[in-house]
């Protein structure tokens, strides 16, 4: 029996989506017909409608030999051939033992194999989609708004009057963390390229510095909380700039190669055991239900909106993930799906 993201050799349900055939450039990701999931009595299946493309779609592609054997990705080719991670579309079947979807409801999911025309997996998975975004916006919303909330609210701590610093506040995590900070109760300063400025202002930001005119590490300002997704400053400056007891989170390092993240982690964690008050945390994100459904309220409530840079059709996800790793991108990258 073919397995999702196998290519179809054999008469049965087959489905479009971009399978990955090895490690190397973008153009690794080609669109193929492959077994389509069937439903379970415990899953949804879900026909997407829009999967939104993170980093990791990147540097999934281009990891070194030594982090596909640690990691256990698959040395040749990966294990799991079908990129993605983040899915909105609408339920076409639900399982026996299903209770909290049915046939039609539009949702957005944490799941992964997201490149494609169809998603199984638990209800767990899913949370529904709020009317008021669009299946593209919604696509946007899980890895880098689950980062974004569970840094700053979970490893930063933010709560009402902190003075809050993010780091790369134009891009997909940053115009999350930027809004998210906002509603936490926190004053807002956005460090973002030009051509950014007036798009992270628009999100409620307090204060937005030029990076390339103003350097956050030099001024006068002092924060509680430095939400840094840019990576492109040394410890001893972010220190420099956080309050006595401040906290500086290591959301990601979207354009650095594999060995600088490592480096990154250990002296990170190293320098936070005499750093002390001041922490240092780098942390993944985790998937959550519950902090999804917490996303949804937000947005339901107008206080969060996901950015959206640009769309490509599925079959152009090449081109896509071509787009993220050029850090063109000011907000998030969508594949749309028929």
């Amino acid at each position: 029996m073919k397995t999702p993201g196998q290519v179809a050799s054999s008469p049965g349900p087959t489905m479009k989506a971009i399978v990955q055939d090895g490690y190397g450039a973008p153009e690794r990701l080609e669109l193929n017909d492959v077994a389509k999931p069937l439903v379970e009595d415990d899953s949804v299946l879900v026909r997407v409608r829009a999967a939104s493309v993170n980093a990791l779609d990147w540097h999934s592609l281009r990891m070194p030999p030594l982090f596909r054997l640690l990691f256990r990705t698959g040395l040749r080719r990966p294990k799991r051939p079908i990129p993605g991670m983040d899915v909105a579309g609408e339920v076409e079947a639900v399982g026996a033992n299903v209770t909290q979807f049915k046939p039609g409801d539009q949702v957005i999911g944490n799941r992964a194999s997201a490149f494609a025309e169809y998603v199984r997996g638990k209800e767990r998975s899913f949370v529904l989609k709020p009317a008021r975004i669009t299946f593209e916006q919604a696509a946007a919303v899980p890895v880098a708004g689950l980062t974004a909330l569970q840094g700053l609210r979970d490893k930063g701590g933010v709560r009402e009057g902190h003075r809050v610093l993010v780091n790369g506040a134009g891009g997909g995590v940053g115009t999350f963390a930027v809004q998210i900070a906002k509603a936490l109760g926190a004053e807002v300063t956005a460090v973002t390229s030009a051509r950014s400025v007036e798009m992270v202002r628009s999100l409620g930001a307090d204060r937005v510095l030029d990076r390339a005119r103003e350097d956050f590490t030099r001024g006068p300002e002092r924060y509680d909380v430095i939400f840094d997704v840019s990576a492109d400053r040394s410890f001893s400056d972010y220190r420099r700039v956080l309050t006595a007891d401040g906290t500086l989170v290591l959301a990601g390092a979207p354009h650095v190669g594999f060995v600088r993240i490592l480096f990154r982690i250990l002296r990170a964690q190293l320098l936070s055991r005499w750093a002390k008050p001041q922490k240092l945390i780098f942390y993944v994100s985790q998937s959550s239900k519950d902090d999804l459904v917490v996303l949804t309220e937000m947005i339901e409530a107008g206080s969060l909106t996901p950015v959206v840079d640009r769309t490509f059709p599925l079959s152009e996800a090449a081109a896509a993930v071509r787009y993220i790793s050029e850090r063109r991108a000011r907000g998030k990258v969508v594949l749309t799906v028929q």
